[in-house]
């Protein structure tokens, strides 16, 4: 029967239903008050056969601006993950990042659901302080909430480019609980969080996918999320620059990463990031803006030169790639003179 049916559902507004014949509408448990409300509810009991609907409350929570209801919180609260797969979990996850619109709403549902336990590395980030004058927001947590609402403001729509970004928006300051200190002034600092975040995004993503370009990608713009801002106050070289893109791969990825950052500091301004601005107009210019420069310097070219293949190879080319991001030589001409060069005195 349609009402017994209709409780099998997990939320009311999932639990409409439309004869297509008559265009009759019948909606037992009125999912479309609840809709036109942006109410969130849960429609029976049954809603706690499935764990995975905790998750899917979070998504839909951030996809449609919905606030969920009290009593669907408190039924969360006593359900456990018990039995669902890791794949099942990252599904949600996935459209969290890439369809959420507020992704804030969702957040704080799992962390009011008790669910954000679950997923401790983001958990670390609830009560840890930081500088007023840098982020008036408040802790960690909050930043980082900030900071995926500003980024799903600019999303390109592209679902791999939005899932790479938005995941090293919400892991970017996962480094954070365990560097965060007041130095002699009482100035509190997070030393090093960048680096120490890495690890802690390949532990949080790699327990829900092993997806390997995913971690690939996603972990250097983790790890380079303040070098747009310090490679811009530094003025710094157009050497400095393509040794950035060959570290993360993506300099349009990265601005995007750190246009979240600095977005997600309000009442602080969201309206300009000079520094992305720089770095992107260089990146252009030097034709790297996605894509790391490509190396001049081939194996064949070493070939030709008569170096045979061995351990010395892949040091050689390694030097030679170093040498072109410095700005040593432009063109592969003078790449292969400059290989030439190593070969006849490799010291």
């Amino acid at each position: 029967p349609l009402d017994e049916a209709a409780a099998r559902r997990d939320f009311t507004l999932n639990a409409v239903y439309l004869d297509p014949l008559t265009g009759g509408i019948e909606d037992p448990f009125r999912g479309l008050d609840d809709l036109a409300a942006g109410r969130l509810r849960h429609t029976s009991p049954a809603f706690s056969e499935d764990p995975l609907r905790v998750l899917r409350a979070m998504q839909l929570a951030a996809r449609f601006e919905l606030q969920v209801v009290p009593e669907t919180v408190t039924l969360c609260r006593s359900i456990e993950p018990e039995g669902l797969t890791s794949e099942r979990i990252f599904g949600e996850w996935t459209k969290l990042i890439t369809l959420g619109r507020t992704p804030s709403l969702g957040m704080a549902f799992l962390r009011d659901s008790g669910w954000l336990c679950y997923f401790p590395e983001l958990e670390a980030l609830v009560g840890v302080p930081q500088d007023p004058n840098w982020h008036p927001e408040g802790d960690v947590w909050t930043h980082t909430l900030h900071c995926l609402d500003a980024f799903a403001e600019e999303k390109t729509g592209h679902p791999w480019e939005d899932l790479v970004v938005g995941l090293a928006v919400l892991c970017h300051d996962l480094g954070k609980p365990d560097t965060t200190a007041a130095d002699d002034e009482g100035v509190i600092r997070s030393i090093g969080h960048e680096k120490r975040g890495v690890a802690l995004t390949e532990q949080f993503l790699g327990r829900m996918t092993s997806h390997r370009k995913l971690l690939k990608e996603v972990a250097p713009l983790v790890a380079e999320h303040m070098r747009p801002t310090t490679l811009h106050q530094e003025k710094a070289s157009d050497a400095a620059v393509r040794r950035l893109a060959a570290r993360v791969g993506r300099i349009d990825r990265l601005v995007r990463v750190a246009r979240a950052d600095v977005f997600g500091r309000p009442p602080l301004p969201a309206d300009e990031y000079p520094a992305g601005d720089w770095l992107l107009e260089a990146a252009r210019r030097l034709d790297i803006e996605n894509h790391p420069p490509e190396p001049l310097v081939l194996g064949r070219h070493l070939m030709a030169l008569g170096q045979k293949p061995g351990p010395a190879f892949g040091k050689i080319l390694g030097r030679c790639y170093e040498a072109q991001l410095a700005g040593k030589f432009t063109t592969v001409e003078k790449g292969v003179e400059y290989a030439g060069k190593l070969l006849r005195n490799p010291d």
